[in-house]
């Protein structure tokens, strides 16, 4: 079994904003939802937020995006995502997502976010994020 550095689940409910003419959530979405799951894993991970690591002059960008497509969500499905938080290296974090549907599997994905300034320069994770409690 996989062990993980942290993990947070939350509820989605499918908006009719989100769906095609057929009811059926549009692919776009999903990277949204993840931005969803990882911003509250944040969140739980740490005393401090993603405004004061913007407000450190500190960016987390996503540098790769990977989404296994299974099921479609539809409008108004009550979905659960599971975001894990896999690695946290000296300037990137690597996380994985879960979305179900009654236990159903609809999709998988994983997110490399890479830590860069407003220029883009890459810089190393701030300690109060990079050390976090077991």
């Amino acid at each position: 079994m996989t062990e993980y550095l942290h993990e947070h689940t939350i509820s989605i409910r499918v908006r009719y904003c989100e769906c095609d003419p057929g009811g059926v959530a549009h692919h776009s979405v999903f990277p949204i939802w993840f931005e969803m799951g990882r911003t509250e894993l944040l969140r739980r991970m740490s005393t401090r937020s993603y405004r004061e690591l913007e407000a450190e002059g500190l960016y987390l960008v996503v540098a790769k995006l990977a989404v296994n497509y299974r099921r479609p969500a539809r409008y108004d499905d009550l979905l659960m995502l599971e975001t894990r938080l896999v690695e946290l290296g000296r300037a990137k974090i690597l996380h994985e997502y879960t979305l179900l549907r009654d236990g159903e599997v609809l999709a998988t994905a994983s997110t490399t976010l890479a830590c860069v300034d407003s220029t883009g320069t890459v810089k190393p994770i701030p300690d109060w994020l990079a050390a976090q409690p077991a």
